[in-house]
Parts: C-alpha cells; sequence; structure tokens
C-alpha cells in the first residue's frame, strides 16, 4: 500500500549493492516490495541499477553507483512502531532490531531512553542508519517511517524532528 501523502522519495546511493539492500529491507519490514528495477548501460560507474520499492507503504529507490559516496549517522530513518495501530508493536520492532543487527552497528542500544520505552539506533550491514522507536500510543499520530536528518554550522543540533 503506497502511501498517498508522501512528497519525497529517499534516494540511496550504493556501491554495488542496492539490489541486494532493497531486498533485505523489504524482507523485514511489512508491506514492503521490490516495485522496479531499471538497469542504465555505460554510465561513469559502469552499468548501474536503480531499483524502485516499498517499505511499509514509504516509497524508496536505490542506486549503484559506484564507492563515492557512504552513508553515515547524519542521515537516518525514524521507524516507528505504534501500539494504536499494531498490537504487537513493540515485538515487531524486537524483530526488525534483531535482524537490521545482523553485521550492523549500534550506535544507541536498544533499550528505554525518558523519551520512549523502547528505542534503539543502528547503522545496518549497508551502512544506513535506521532508529526504531515504540511510539507513545497516547501521543500524536506519526508516519511509520520518516527521514531524520542531522545539520550541523547555524543548524547544529537541529534535525528534521524539530
Amino acid at each position: 500500500m503506497t502511501n498517498t501523502n508522501q512528497n519525497i522519495v529517499p534516494h540511496l546511493w550504493y556501491d554495488k549493492e542496492a539490489n541486494e539492500a532493497a531486498e533485505f529491507y523489504a524482507s523485514i519490514f511489512p508491506d514492503s516490495r521490490i516495485t522496479n528495477v531499471t538497469t542504465l548501460k555505460e554510465t561513469p560507474s559502469g552499468d548501474s541499477h536503480l531499483v524502485s520499492f516499498e517499505l511499509w507503504g514509504q516509497e524508496f529507490m536505490a542506486i549503484n553507483a559506484g564507492p563515492f559516496f557512504k552513508f553515515n549517522p547524519s542521515t537516518s530513518f525514524m521507524v516507528n512502531f505504534d501500539p494504536s495501530r499494531e498490537k504487537d508493536a513493540s515485538e515487531r520492532l524486537n524483530e526488525v532490531w534483531n535482524k537490521l543487527s545482523e553485521g550492523g552497528t549500534v550506535l544507541m542500544p536498544l533499550d528505554k531512553y525518558p523519551f520512549s520505552e523502547k528505542y534503539g539506533w543502528i547503522q545496518d550491514k549497508f551502512g544506513l542508519s535506521w532508529q526504531l522507536i515504540l511510539t507513545n500510543p497516547e501521543g500524536e499520530e506519526r508516519p511509520t517511517i520518516v527521514p531524520s536528518l542531522m545539520f550541523v554550522g547555524d543548524q547544529c543540533g537541529m534535525s528534521t524532528l524539530n
């Protein structure tokens, strides 16, 4: 089910792992699938694959475009597991955490924090960062997956969540 309110489609740059990463993510999140794979011939990085996919209704695109850029934690995806929408939200969060942990690096352990009963920040085996949070069902409704961007300089300390 595609999110009809989505205005921005995140594009993820991989060296050669776009297909593998998209398949991995689609196997982890509910209501997820690969929607299209296109091959671009003879780019500066050789033949490249553009992979369109959906994770829990959120559209993404990944590209194999060479080793020119690497992910870092300043860009991550906040994933809201909301008990008011999903009765097994806490268990689902644990499942996703465990799968993203395989070959990944924990940035903040999955634990209880002042802002959430359950939260963790992890960089997966492809280098992409995910913040998993058990959403307070008493609070305002939040989209399932939200890009989170952290800034430096004059914008230091700000994020897309502020």
